[in-house]
């Protein structure tokens, strides 16, 4: 029987010895392709099955390698993933900090390739190798300073068939299903050519490469009932002002005056269209995040411009400014702003930005950039949950960055939240991809836990999203506009809500039984060769 179920992934053969050239790059070329591939399959690209031959291709690169050469490989392909993916952070800094961002980033998945090059031994290596790649995601996201979750495979994956596994378990589960399909594909591809070499093939074998590919899909088609955007608390008639900004680039809160004024102009001329009967009347609006750059707890006239706009719409306002106290650090806040009694609650941003919002190692990191003195004063996190009551609906608010982050989404709908909000200003990063990435971890968003989301941005693109991922309204980028729809409320949760972090938990003991059955086959092998065949091995 072991015999049977090893042949299900044959062990590659050493590189034989006089190569051509050419040949030698064959796989550093194939592993660059491969990280190609993860890029291409994401947004706004609707090409999310390329994921699929990417790890297709990624698999038979690292394949039974040397641990040495699988790191070199996985850095490669990590390259070929995360430079152009995360292009956008150089769009105003230059190419220092993105290259160094993406070059700690395919770092991270260097290590994980090490992973599935050992694990790619075993039988059922498929399994095993998803479970380490979803190993890799969960530690990126977490260290260092916080954690970088971007260019998490669940959320290159927002208009995919796979879409649904994300009510089931959430993007961990997401992520290691659509892993797990692509490297099911070369599975299955060597059974075919191993049964046109021999006209034979081991059915345990032939078996267990099909499944990988099929239980993702059959996955994905059983969750579709979890997938819903009916309307279990009724609907809530909601406003997300776009006022835009003055210019482009890191410069553009240099008029925060203007970018304030913007905002609240944009919001009094839909009371105008609402008593003109052009628009509905909101039941709440949404401003997105640093539309008010001013502290409006300090600077009369910044509350005078916004106690003006919310009179003038009449409903609650959520308003996203800097606090800039006397001592201590800054905050990101939104704040819920009344039309009778001004701002009544506040929520400080959690997870926040390094080498954005605040600057670790400021000193070593000037050695390579002069731009991180224009972060002259940090931001500090905050600890609250972030819902607010608004004309009696409950409303979560990730702030940006941390729609990214697992915990941070989740706490906002177990703490009440039906409808979820996700303010964010996309201004410092131009024209980029940069909004469209980060719109489509909304859409996962909507689906994982099943809530209308709803994304108020500076500059575009913003956006309304029903429960099921669909995005009904949305903006053009750098146009001040108003979105103006009646978004379904829910209150229950799905299974990805209510297991929380388990899924991911159990996918990383997969990965460690996995290295660590590895790791104990490679010492029992080395202590066999130490005794040899006719040596008695000593007393344990």
């Amino acid at each position: 029987m072991s015999a049977t179920i090893t042949t299900v992934e044959p062990p590659s053969a050493p590189a034989p010895r006089g190569r051509k050239p050419w040949q030698r790059l064959v796989r550093p070329a194939a592993a660059v392709l491969s990280g190609a591939l993860l890029y291409a399959s994401f947004p706004p690209r609707p090409l999310w099955w390329l994921v699929l031959p990417g790890f297709a291709l990624l698999g038979w690169v690292l394949s039974a390698r040397r641990l040495r050469a699988a790191l070199g490989l996985g850095l490669l392909a990590g390259l070929g993933f995360m430079l152009p993916l995360l292009h956008w952070t150089g769009e105003e800094v230059g190419p220092v900090p993105w290259l160094a961002l993406a070059f700690a980033e395919a770092l991270f998945i260097a290590v994980g390739c090490v992973g599935i090059a050992a694990v790619s031994r075993l039988a059922y290596w498929p399994v095993w190798a998803a479970a380490v790649w979803t190993l890799d995601e969960a530690v990126r996201a977490r260290v260092p300073f916080g954690g970088f979750p971007w260019g998490k495979i669940a959320f290159g994956q927002a208009d995919s068939v796979f879409l649904p596994i994300a009510a089931l378990g959430g993007t961990p589960l997401l992520s290691f299903a659509v892993v797990l399909c692509g490297f099911g594909l070369l599975a299955v591809v060597r059974q075919v050519r191993a049964y046109r070499a021999t006209g034979t093939v081991a059915r345990t074998a032939v078996v267990a490469a099909v499944v990988t590919v099929a239980a993702p899909v059959v996955a994905a088609l059983a969750s579709l009932p979890l997938v819903d955007d009916s309307a279990e608390e009724g609907t809530a008639t909601v406003a997300a002002i776009q006022g835009n900004v003055p210019r482009l680039g890191l410069d553009f809160n240099s008029q925060r005056r203007a970018v304030l004024d913007n905002h609240a102009a944009r919001t009094e001329q839909l009371a105008r269209d609402v008593r003109a009967g052009k628009a509905p009347q909101p039941d709440f609006v949404l401003w997105p995040e640093n539309s008010s750059d001013l502290d409006p707890y300090r600077n009369p006239d910044a509350r005078e411009v916004i106690d003006k706009a919310v009179r003038a719409i009449g409903v609650p306002t959520v308003i996203g400014a800097v606090l800039t106290p006397d001592t201590g650090d800054l905050r990101n806040t939104l704040i819920q702003w009344d039309p009778e009694s001004g701002p009544v609650d506040t929520y400080d941003k959690r997870h926040i930005q390094p080498f954005g919002e605040y600057m670790p190692m400021r000193s070593f990191v000037r050695l390579f950039s002069k731009d991180v003195d224009r972060v002259q004063r940090d931001f500090g996190s905050g600890s609250k949950v972030g819902v607010f009551d608004l004309a009696g609906t409950e409303v979560g608010f990730v702030t940006c960055y941390e729609a990214a982050f697992d915990d941070a989404v989740r706490d906002t709908v177990e703490h009440g939240g039906r409808l979820i909000a996700v303010p964010s200003n996309n201004a410092t990063f131009g024209r980029s991809e940069m909004t469209y990435q980060q719109l489509a971890m909304s859409q996962v968003r909507a689906v994982e836990h099943g809530r209308s989301v709803v994304v108020p941005v500076t500059s575009g693109v913003s956006a309304v999203i029903r429960p099921d991922g669909t995005i009904v309204r949305k903006t053009a980028m750098f146009t001040p506009d108003a979105l103006v729809d009646e978004v379904p409320l829910r209150s229950s949760l799905t299974p990805a809500t209510r297991l929380g972090a388990l899924p991911e938990g159990l996918l990383a003991l997969v990965a460690v039984a996995g290295l660590g059955w590895v790791t104990i086959r490679s010492v029992r092998t080395r202590k066999d060769r130490r005794t040899g065949p006719g040596d008695v091995p000593a007393a344990t």
